[in-house]
């Protein structure tokens, strides 16, 4: 909601550019900025702070961020620009705009034997991003075990604003063809919607799984996660619930869905750990928050891992002068690539600080143990405090050189193995059919993030996703006339957002199976709301629709749409 922001200073005794910026990555942005001007990158300069929200549309290079620091050159004074809503509804890249057509192949028994489909991306006036369509077409088959896929994927230009990726680019497009394509199969074949998933799940016996487009998954509990959202959710009631809902004249229905992510984003990320002797702990990394609490949850790790108070380790992030690597926050790669760079840098201080530490007590290096903080001489009480440790290392002069000075240590790694979160929503919600309006009556999410770092920060991940992928299932559409090519949806008069008023109380809990792939074992916890979202809302639409023969929903599902749809099955019987 936060609209896009830019200031642009020049300063001619130095030659350099320097940029604000509501967006995500400065390293990239840095770059980008730096070929637009045609100018060496030490000569430019980006700062980022706070950001209210990103989600992928603030990924990217918009063409202001340019033209400020120009005009700031030309006018010899710094130069801000802000965009009106209706400037961003009209530029602002968009996210999901796919068509998609699928097929699904089962035996008698409701095994799937293969999965067909041909998808169609808009990416609109300019190209930014093909991430959406080539997610889609990777993660497909979802969890479930298919022998065999051909999926066909292409893009094409339209007048519309170009598309990029939004939280959890791709995905929720692929859950919504494979989820809809079961709940149609039992429909039309008499099998139990949620022992049709059972019986297609992929094993967790059967880890590492190659899915039919190549990708594999390195570990998953994809039952567990069904069978406790179906528990959480009492989906053996809902019958007495949906007669009770009838009683007072209302349709009711539930939906379940299954997903899974693939996590990536850009490969590199580096960080770098400094020990001060004040007390204080400085984490520069190349991350850069936006909303996701990076404070808190890094903050949480370096401590931990290095025996310090939480409240002595200070994050430094968003500045290209002190950040020279990193990869931003999407795709949710922070907490995953942020801990594996933070974890070997942690690391490599101890390693430095314990030759510190035996130089120090007259001790050998193998002989000294650290635990909570304390570099100790094993069998004895002598002992020195990491800060301690770090005042030696700039005050000693008898130390080795390579020990002298700062006590630091940086890690930088390109990181290329992916992760795999994964999980299962369950939506029950009630129709007006005289009005169309709709209110969601529970909604349950089941999230195996890996290791959860913190828990409270991922709950609210889980909220806010879930509130975004069902603004798009129920309300939310960038509307342009199909005659004049207008846009229709240019302020929150015609754009429709969700409010708090829309939502019962979640009810979400988090499955940990820890991924092999890195230390910490963290998948990633930042998209899982989302992904499956849309195919969980319209599976619940389409179940409480039933009865008027209604097999699929265009979303959004606006009070307007469910009711049309309703009057015309109404006529059709009459």
């Amino acid at each position: 909601m936060e609209l896009r922001v830019a200031v642009g200073d020049y300063d001619p005794a130095t030659r350099r550019y320097t940029l604000y910026c509501c967006a995500d990555n400065p390293v990239r942005r840095k770059a980008d900025l730096a070929a637009v001007l045609r100018v060496p990158p030490e000569q430019v300069r980006v700062i980022i702070r706070d950001v209210g929200g990103n989600f992928g549309s603030r990924n990217w290079f918009y063409p202001e961020y340019g033209i400020v620091v120009w005009a700031a050159r030309r006018l010899k004074r710094p130069v801000k620009w802000i965009a009106t809503r209706n400037e961003a509804l009209l530029s602002d890249y968009q996210g999901r705009d796919l068509h998609a057509q699928a097929q699904l192949a089962l035996d008698k028994d409701g095994k799937i034997l293969a999965l067909r489909s041909s998808l169609l991306g808009n990416f609109g006036a300019y190209s930014v991003s093909y991430s959406p369509l080539n997610k889609t077409c990777e993660i497909l088959p979802s969890v479930y075990d298919i022998p065999v896929a051909h999926i066909r994927g292409r893009s094409v230009a339209s007048n519309t604003a170009s598309t990029a990726p939004y939280r959890s680019s791709g995905r929720p497009e692929a859950m919504l063809i494979i989820e809809r394509l079961l709940d149609l199969a039992a429909s039309e074949h008499g099998f139990d919607r949620v022992e049709l998933r059972r019986r297609n799940l992929v094993r967790e016996s059967a880890m590492p799984y190659r899915n039919p487009v190549g990708l594999t998954y390195d570990s998953g509990a994809f039952e567990r996660s069904m069978n406790r959202a179906i528990e959480l959710a009492r989906w053996q009631g809902f019958p007495e619930r949906r007669a009770e809902a009838k009683r007072r004249g209302k349709l009711r229905g539930i939906g379940v869905a299954n997903y899974i992510e693939v996590t990536s984003g850009a490969p590199r990320e580096r960080a770098e750990i400094s020990v001060l002797p004040e007390g204080r702990v400085e984490v520069v990394i190349g991350t850069s928050a936006a909303g996701q609490g990076h404070e808190t949850a890094f903050a949480q790790c370096v401590s931990e891992w290095l025996g310090v108070p939480f409240t002595s380790v200070q994050l430094i992030t968003g500045d290209t002068d002190r950040v020279p690597v990193g990869g931003g926050s999407h795709s949710a790669r922070s907490m995953r690539m942020g801990g594996i760079v933070m974890g070997e840098a942690s690391d490599k201080v101890i390693a430095r600080a314990t030759r510190i530490a035996a130089s120090v007590l007259e001790a050998a290096p193998s002989d000294i143990e650290f635990v909570a903080g304390r570099f100790t001489v094993k069998g004895t009480d002598r002992s020195i405090g990491l800060f301690d440790v770090a005042r030696e290392a700039q005050s000693r002069t008898t130390l080795p050189e390579e020990l002298q000075g700062r006590l630091a240590a940086e890690h930088d790694e390109v990181i290329r193995v992916p992760g795999f979160p994964y999980g299962t929503q369950v939506c029950e919600l009630e129709i007006d059919p005289e009005t169309g309006t709709l209110d969601i009556a529970n909604l349950v999410a089941v999230d195996d993030v890996g290791r959860a770092i913190n828990p409270l920060i991922l709950h609210g991940q889980a909220h806010g996703g879930i509130a975004q992928g069902v603004g798009q299932a129920l309300l939310e559409h960038a509307y342009y006339d199909p005659e004049t090519g207008q846009m229709l949806a240019g302020s929150f008069m015609d754009y429709a957002m969700p409010r708090a008023d829309n939502f019962p109380s979640f009810v979400t809990e988090i499955m940990e199976v820890p991924t092999p792939t890195n230390k910490l074992g963290v998948r990633g916890g930042g998209e899982g709301g989302t992904t499956p979202a849309l195919a969980v809302v319209v599976n619940a639409i389409v179940d409480a629709l039933c009865e008027y023969g209604v097999r699929d929903f265009e979303m959004p599902a606006t009070p307007e749409r469910v009711w049309r749809v309703i009057r015309e099955a109404r006529l059709a019987h009459v």
